[in-house]
């Protein structure tokens, strides 16, 4: 299975390129196309190839590599989480949600991750690799093709950390904004960094109107270097200055996500310091009522803190919601379902 190429990481020009190469006419290279892209990754269930036809693809190729292995869904409003199993034994998640809008869904694009924050599940597993075009395009797919419905918004906030693997996920990106493959509209995509300077520079270059978030969790280094190693390498002020040139390159809003911790970062003086560094910028706070994770150690803040934190940001005009919680019955914290099954 390791030399079969994966479909799913072809464009369909280069599907075109391969078929013809295997003597095939290019419209059959169109149909497997029409396969893919609704969620079909059986080769043998695609019915309108000859049977023949679809055995030989089938030993050349493999479409995705990714198979369902644990799926929970909630009780409460129908939130789903999938364990995924890749072709190599390595095993990732995504969450599927609904809302007034359709349905969206939250991609891993690591095996792991790299960024070591302390209040995430996935940290302690440490990073493994970074997934392909396939297989963050299998994730959107077979999910999907589950549900038997269109996913519309796709949020890459998952396991690992997006602009880690930089040119992947902005080719995925502009794969399923195609017309003949997903036509997800770029301003219903979503991609989270944890705030990698330089990439950040670097996506307001590039022309697409993905929404962009970044994790701040502190409102100063004292705070956010503790928590989150990536800010030992770029300060505060340098990740606040990228964002600021990202806005006015762009004109497009940011979203700030803060998890509340518990006696850590949510006071309301700390508030204030983050009122005043935000203040008058083009943003939007995200305020997230942490996941209490076994072995970690930190608890999500009161409901009456979280409220205050809010109404103090609220008083320097800035934009703040608290997440919504869904799927409480089985979601755990982002990596959890992962880090449950390999320990």
């Amino acid at each position: 299975m390791e030399n079969k190429k994966d479909l799913l990481d072809m464009t369909f020009e280069e599907l075109k390129e391969a078929f013809t190469t295997l003597g095939y006419p290019a419209y059959r290279a169109k149909q497997v196309h029409q396969w893919l892209y609704s969620g079909q990754l059986d080769i043998n269930n695609m019915s309108n190839l000859p049977k023949e036809m679809r055995e030989r693809i089938a030993g050349k190729f493999i479409a995705g590599g990714v198979k369902i292995a644990e799926k929970l869904i909630s009780k409460i409003d129908g939130t789903r989480k999938y364990l995924f199993e890749l072709k190599d034994g390595n095993i990732i998640e995504s969450v599927l949600m609904k809302y007034h809008y359709g349905y969206s869904v939250c991609l891993s694009t690591q095996v792991g991750c790299r960024m070591g924050c302390a209040f995430c599940a996935s940290a302690s597993l440490g990073m493994i690799r970074n997934l392909t075009v396939s297989e963050l395009l299998a994730q959107v797919l077979t999910i999907g093709h589950d549900i038997g419905e269109r996913i519309s918004h796709v949020v890459l906030m998952g396991i690992g950390e997006p602009f880690d693997n930089y040119n992947t996920v902005m080719e995925f990106m502009r794969r399923i904004n195609r017309e003949d493959t997903l036509n997800i509209s770029f301003r219903k995509m979503t991609v989270s960094t944890c705030g990698i300077v330089p990439r950040i520079l670097e996506f307001a270059r590039e022309g697409i109107p993905v929404n962009l978030s970044v994790s701040l969790h502190a409102p100063n280094d004292e705070i956010r270097q503790r928590t989150m190693p990536v800010a030992k390498r770029w300060s505060f002020d340098e990740l606040l200055s990228a964002c600021k040139e990202y806005t006015r390159i762009t004109s497009r809003r940011i979203t700030y996500e803060y998890s509340m911790i518990e006696n850590e970062n949510d006071s309301v003086e700390f508030a204030e310091i983050l009122g005043k560094k935000l203040k008058g910028t083009l943003c939007h706070v995200n305020l997230i009522p942490v996941n209490t994770i076994e072995g970690i150690g930190f608890s999500k803040s009161s409901r009456a803190r979280i409220e205050d934190f809010k109404r103090t940001l609220e008083g320097y005009g800035i934009a703040v919601t608290v997440r919504r919680e869904l799927g409480s019955d089985i979601m755990a914290a982002c990596g959890q379902l992962r880090r449950n099954k390999i320990t």
